[in-house]
């Protein structure tokens, strides 16, 4: 089948003049590395959040976990539990540390973690958790603090998916644990092109991150830059990495931040047609968050219900009746127990995780973006209609 209309991609970030002209002044202004931008923009997003925490900018998300981990002296020998159903992202860090995830399933209707195998899976090594708020809904925080509190570990939220989230009406990097990270990659609900943030309270891991997040340095490139009297001395107290975030991705940061509350609302307009136009069909539709919170509506995932499979509808079919109609998709994920390193190396299989694997072959992500018109969105539900008939 073809179509004579523009093919709707399954996400596309929205940038405006306004982020274009501070991207030009930050070009202009000669200073394009870490610098006064990006001192700005974690300023703002520390504000955004409420203050009373210190926010970390850095070069993606999967740095901000990396140095989240380390700051807590995450090594070899140590478990960190996080569930299957994400972007290997999450687990990678643990393994740069020399650390070993240990993989759980996840709840059959929010797909966020299952506290209850999360409280299964700890062992004497383990040292951490790490929840994802998978698609944009807070996961069962108080839970999930409950078992940390009652083992002694670490909570790292991973929040790619999760701004601005709320959970109890707090907003996700304003709860508990001992850091969270943000993720700014194109198809996030606000991005810098690349980039994360690293949320904690703790003075002692943020003095920790920001050491390691440039060389082991200890001192501020910035600051010995821009320091009115000599100040080119500088020690390396630890071996370090190169997670910085330039001005440059810090100008567009603070234009988008500035946004959000605009992204937000039109996301939320988006879910809620998507969930008004497409509850007839033979689909599982994403569960909302309670009452009170905030779904910040990063992805919006459906899965095939019983009846669609009973049918003959198939999720690859599905998918590929989608493109043909013109309209792009995605898969939010296969679970890692099914890539080949995580598989071989902790002998995954599948019947280990049958909530995470039954949704995997059945879910697809559909277009859900702010610069989606309502046509473009009538466009998602028609041919939804068209290929499930």
């Amino acid at each position: 089948m073809s179509t004579s209309q523009p093919f709707l991609p399954f996400a596309l970030p929205e940038i405006g003049d306004e982020e274009i002209a501070a991207v030009t002044e930050a070009l202009r202004s000669g200073w394009v590395t870490t610098g006064p931008k990006t001192k700005a923009f974690e300023q703002a997003f520390s504000d955004y959040l409420g203050g009373g925490v210190e926010s970390i900018a850095v070069n993606s998300a999967t740095a901000g976990l990396h140095l989240a981990l380390e700051a807590l002296g995450i090594g070899p020998g140590d478990e960190v539990i996080a569930p299957t159903l994400t972007f290997t992202a999450t687990t990678e860090v643990v393994r740069y540390l020399g650390a070993d995830p240990v993989l759980v399933d996840v709840d059959a209707k929010t797909l966020n973690m299952d506290v209850e195998k999360l409280r299964a899976a700890i062992t004497p090594r383990t040292k951490a958790v790490m929840p994802v708020h998978y698609g944009g809904l807070a996961c069962q925080m108080d839970e999930i603090f409950a078992v940390a509190r009652e083992h002694g570990l670490k909570v790292v939220e991973d929040a790619a998916h999760a701004l601005p989230t709320t959970f109890g009406g707090t907003k996700v990097g304003q709860l508990e644990s001992d850091a969270t990270v943000f993720s700014f990659y194109a198809n996030k609900t606000m991005t810098t092109g690349e980039g994360g943030m690293v949320v904690t309270r703790s003075e002692e891991l943020a003095r920790r991150m920001k050491v390691m997040r440039l060389h082991g340095m200890n001192r501020d490139a910035f600051d010995r830059f821009v320091s009115k009297t000599p100040a080119w001395y500088y020690e390396v107290v630890a071996p370090g990495f190169k997670y910085n975030l330039t001005d440059i991705a810090s100008a567009m940061g603070l234009v988008q931040l500035s946004k959000l509350p605009r992204f937000l609302l039109r996301r939320q307009e988006l879910a809620a047609r998507y969930a008004s136009e497409l509850q007839d069909l033979p689909l599982i539709l994403p569960a909302d968050a309670p009452v009170g919170d905030i779904h910040s509506w990063h992805l919006y995932v459906v899965r095939l219900s019983e009846a669609a499979l009973a049918a003959g509808h198939r999720r690859d079919e599905v998918i590929q009746g989608l493109s043909d109609r013109g309209i792009g998709t995605s898969v939010h994920y296969v679970p890692l127990h099914r890539h080949p390193y995580w598989r071989d190396r902790y002998e995954l299989r599948p019947e280990m995780f049958p909530v995470a694997d039954h949704a995997y072959q059945t879910m697809l992500s559909i277009p859900l973006y702010t610069a989606m018109s309502d046509a473009d969105q009538a466009r998602v539900i028609s041919a939804l209609r068209e290929v499930l008939a």
